[in-house]
Parts: structure tokens; sequence; C-alpha cells
């Protein structure tokens, strides 16, 4: 199993390329089951999560081809082709790897009428149940049933009539499986209390590319009016935040300057905010934003919330940048109850951290050293590089397999702005 070896103490500068945001990617691939022409996805992450996303497309009868192989680049062009769909099935043994997998029940129930999906794995941060998304679906017409560890659904003869549903909380996952059946059903579905991430607002955007008809986008209320079919389209991914966040923190605690190309401004407002606070210079231009850290980082209280807060998702990362910060901070994860596995792991490099139900105190450090660590998630994972890069020595981070689920050639890019960091064989 490789492992990754991070030699502490370069001040990262340069550019970053920021790539197609995952999470936008994982919800974009299952809308080619809405539909028999085909669809273009441009900007789509090299990641694990997306092999295996499209390995599952696969077992559907989906049928994809890839433009622009060259090894040099970031990112692909890959084109879905559902003209036919020959399973409805999602098997244990495709699903359980990758929580998102979940995503294809809504579309291939509204196309095809029914659709049996395995109850989903992922990272062990916390349960994550899939209630929400089920109780949307059965609000929208759907009939389901769980047995022997598959969610079963069916629709009623014609096809999903569509229904009102308003969240009782924000959940992500479960907007954007009703939004992709709602496209597809034969009424029209108001929703309510909707996730507004931008990762949504990139789904509904496809959607409408396609021919889908949704009003509301971007807010909390949401009205789709179903469409008898929809058509194919070409659809370029959004940029990755939560990648550039990272990178964002990586320049911070190396005192560096580094520019985040492509990122859009108006996706990291909560990030941003967080880093201007803790004395990170983040400056909005044309064609991304700079990172500049020419002065000691403050230490800054920190709770993650549904969008527009700060994503969950940069919790770890913006605690690994805190441990060397002056001062002590408070960081308040909100959406998940097991999200600071990471602690015990940043400890071993020297970082001062109680954590008590579900508030971290982070009191800062002058130095962390490099130590051997080993990731528990895919955010943690970064969170350990990130203090590798500020570290004394070397920090060697195994489990490599949760970051590459989410980050594209990490060493690569971490390289272009002047890191010490290489893969190895363990």
């Amino acid at each position: 199993m490789d492992k990754l070896i991070v030699t502490g103490g370069k001040r990262l500068e340069g550019t970053v390329p920021i790539s197609g945001a995952k999470n936008a990617a994982l919800t974009l691939i299952p809308c080619a089951l809405l539909t028999e022409e085909p669809v273009t996805l441009r900007n789509l992450p090299r990641l694990a999560d997306i092999d295996g996303f499209q390995h599952l497309m696969t077992q559907f009868g989906v049928a994809h081809s890839i433009a622009g192989r060259r090894p040099e680049d970031f990112g692909r062009v890959v084109t879905l082709e559902a003209t036919r769909i020959t399973n409805t099935v999602a098997p244990y043994d495709l699903v359980r790897k990758m929580r998102a997998s979940i995503l294809v029940l809504g579309p291939m129930l509204a196309r095809m009428g029914e659709a049996t999906v395995s109850l989903p794995g992922g990272c062990a941060i916390g349960n994550r149940p899939i209630d929400l998304h089920l109780e949307a679906l059965k609000a929208i017409g759907a009939e389901i049933e769980l047995a022997q560890g598959y969610v079963k659904a069916h629709a009623p003869d014609g096809g999903l009539p569509g229904g009102d549903y308003d969240f009782p909380i924000v959940s992500v996952g479960a907007t954007e499986n009703v939004i992709m059946a709602a496209a597809l059903a034969n009424g029209t579905s108001k929703l309510g209390n909707v996730a507004r991430e931008p990762e949504i607002v990139d789904l509904c955007n496809m959607l409408v590319a396609m021919g889908a008809e949704i009003e509301g986008i971007g807010s909390s209320d949401l009205v789709i009016h179903g469409q008898k079919t929809l058509n194919g389209c070409t659809y370029s991914v959004m940029p990755d935040r939560i990648e550039a966040g990272s990178y964002a923190c990586a320049a911070a605690i190396t005192g560096g300057e580094v520019f985040l190309q492509n990122a859009r401004p108006d996706d990291m407002n909560a990030t941003s905010h967080a880093l201007r606070n803790a004395g990170v210079t983040v400056e909005y231009e044309k064609k991304g934003i700079r990172i500049c850290a020419d002065r000691p980082l403050n230490a800054v209280n920190l709770t993650t919330a549904p969008y527009p807060g700060l994503a969950t998702d940069m919790q770890a990362q913006m605690m690994a940048m805190l441990c060397l910060a002056k001062g002590t901070s408070v960081l308040t994860e909100t959406i998940f109850e097991n999200r600071y596995m990471h602690v015990p792991e940043l400890a071993r490099m020297g970082a001062n951290i109680e954590v008590s139900g579900r508030t971290a105190v982070v009191h800062g450090v002058d130095r962390l050293s490099g130590a051997d660590v080993m990731a528990t998630d895919l955010r943690a994972s970064m969170s350990l590089v990130i203090a590798g890069l500020a570290a004394e020595g070397e920090t060697q981070v195994r489990r490599l397999y949760h970051l590459d689920r989410g980050y594209e050639r990490l060493e690569e890019k971490l390289a272009l702005v002047g890191a010490q960091v290489e893969r190895v064989g363990d």
C-alpha cells in the first residue's frame, strides 16, 4: 500500500490549478440515467470515486467514452450514453465503498419505474442515514421498502406523479436525489428547505441544460415541473471549492502565497471569511483566488453549518492550519458527530487539541514535528498533509486511498508550488 512522504518547512509559492468538484461530479454523472441521449461532462476530475461511480453506471448498461487521455492533463471529458438501461440493481459490492452511490436511486426510479440500491458506505465520519432520501421520494409518489440491506423503490404505473415535501433538516444528498427524480415526474413538485450548496446549483443548471424546468435555483425553495423526456447535453463540472480551500490552508500554514486558478470566489465566501479572520490575505481575482500568509496566524472560532456556512468538509483542514496559530481556537462540528478522528494523528505531530463532544479546542503551538500518521477519512487525510507541510522533518501519511478519492494528483499539484512530497510503496 502506498504512503506519502512529506518533508516540511517549504514555503508554498506559485499556482495550483483547481480541478472539477468531486461532490458536484458525483451528482452530475447519474443525470445520464435520465435520458436516452448522450451526456458529456467536461472538467471531470480523475479520482477513485469518479472511476467507481462510472463502473457502477456500466453495470446499468451505460456506455462511456473518454476524450483527452493525455497523462499531463488535469480533468477529463467523458461522454455517458444510457440509450438502453439493462439493469436496475446497484449491488452491495459496488455501493459499499461510496456513499454517493445512493444518488442513482432517484434518476433510475424516475426513468425506469423501479430501482434496487444497496444501502451505501463511504467515510466513517458518523451516522448518515438515508431516511430523508426515502421520505422525499415517497412524497413525490415512490413506493419504497427496505429488505436484506437494499432499498427497493417502485413508481406507480405511468411514473412518478410528483408532490410536495419540506425537509425537516437540510440534506444535500436527499435534495439531489429528489431533484433528479422530480425532473422526470409527470407533475409539479414543490420542495422546501432544500440544501443550497453550489453543487446543488450546478446540478440544477445541468438539468435545465437537459430540458428540465426548475424555479428558485439557489434558494431554499424549489418548484420542479416534471418533463416527459429530457435531452442530452454538454456541461462543465464546477471547480472544487473544497480542494481550493484545502490548498488555501496549505499555503497559509507554510506562510506562502498561492494562486488558486479557476477557484470561484462566490462559492468560497465562508472559507475566505475564516481565512481572513485568521490573518490570511484573500484576494478575489478574475481567474481565481490569491492566498497570501505574510504574518503569523491568529486563533479563530469556527462552526460548521449547511451552506452558506462553513462546510464540514473544510473543518479538518482548518484545524490543521490553526494548530500553529497564536492563541486558542474553538471549532464546533454541527453536521457529523464523529468527525474528529484526525485529532489523535495531529497530536502525534505535536498538536495540542482537546475534544469534548462536537467541540474541539485547539491550543496553538510553536511547532509541529514530522511523524508516521494514518488517514481516517478523506478530509482528515488532507489535514495530515497540511500539517506535514509545516512540520519539522518528515511526515509519512498512510492509507492514501482516502486521498485518492477526493484530490486529483495531489503530489503533482503540491510540487507545482514547491512542496517536497513523494508517493512511495510501503
